[in-house]
């Protein structure tokens, strides 16, 4: 592999779905340079992370990682895949939980306790990173816990989108955090604790001093879990608002006949498999 082909999103994706085929071999091997990369992200975050300090930590050159991975951008995508392993949905671990709500909260509460493990995840942005065999499974089991649900498609996709960014954003404050306190060696609570100037100041404000008067910031909420708990809640009362309000004659979305009532599982939403196709046909079509 040259360093030439970095820029190529398919060989980028072919290096993502085979690195799991590849048998471990001695000496120098993608695998152990992918945990390194990790090892030394979850030391440094994303911003330490670079071709040369993963070399240095295994004890070769620059060049010879290049053999193995085309560029910083492929190794990271290589890196979330790894650390993606970790979630028991993806090894076939998670306990079989009853009802959707229970499912999805065990599934973000397993990628928050990664997430603290690897913060760096937080920092992997944009739009166009290409997903590993792992990330795939554990979207897809993510997507599985609301499928069940009177949730139309567009709206199990957007649910489950918008748990995933929260727990993305609550690690970002996490990665936030770690970095000032690497980069002023001070704790977090150290250093808001000596903002004495600032608060000598705040008592013009009469929200903020009723809520300070009043104790909101002597015992607050924890984020995440008020977060959370929030977002299910949200959901729930979707997802109730839509069992109360749904026809038991619903109509065949293709041809418009009456449907019979799902004895279990997902909803119907087509009258026959003809009519399943005809629409899958035109979706494609257009």
């Amino acid at each position: 592999m040259t360093r030439g082909r970095a820029g190529d999103p398919d060989h980028g994706l072919e290096l993502l779905w085979r690195a799991q085929e590849r048998a471990p071999r001695p000496g120098l091997s993608l695998g152990r340079i992918v945990r390194a990369a990790i090892e030394l992200a979850d030391a440094e975050g994303l911003a330490g992370l670079s071709m040369r300090k993963v070399a240095d930590r295994l004890g070769f050159t620059t060049m010879s990682l290049y053999r193995h991975v085309p560029g910083r951008d492929q190794l990271v995508d290589l890196m979330v895949d790894e650390v993606l392993s970790e979630h028991p949905d993806v090894a076939g671990d998670l306990p079989d939980s009853e009802g959707w709500r229970a499912r999805l909260e065990a599934v973000a509460r397993q990628a928050w306790r990664i997430r603290k493990s690897h913060p760096w995840l937080a920092e992997v942005r944009g739009t166009r990173h290409l997903p590993g065999p792992n990330g795939v499974a554990h979207y897809d089991y993510m997507l599985s816990t609301l499928t069940g649900t009177p949730l139309t498609p567009a709206e199990v996709i957007a649910a489950v989108g918008l748990v995933g960014r929260f727990v993305d954003a609550e690690a970002l404050v996490l990665v936030e955090t770690q970095r000032e306190e690497r980069r002023s060696g001070v704790p977090e609570e150290e250093w808001w604790g000596a903002r004495d100037a600032l608060y000598d100041r705040l008592d013009r404000y009469p929200t903020i001093s009723y809520l300070w008067t009043a104790g909101g910031w002597d015992a607050p909420e924890d984020s995440f879990e008020f977060g959370l708990r929030r977002l299910l809640d949200g959901i729930e009362t979707l997802i109730n608002r839509r069992d109360e309000n749904r026809d038991e004659n619903q109509a065949c979305e293709e041809c418009g006949r009456p449907l019979e009532p799902a004895t279990s599982g997902r909803p119907r939403v087509y009258c026959s498999r003809a009519c399943q196709q005809r629409a899958y046909r035109k979706r494609k079509s257009s």
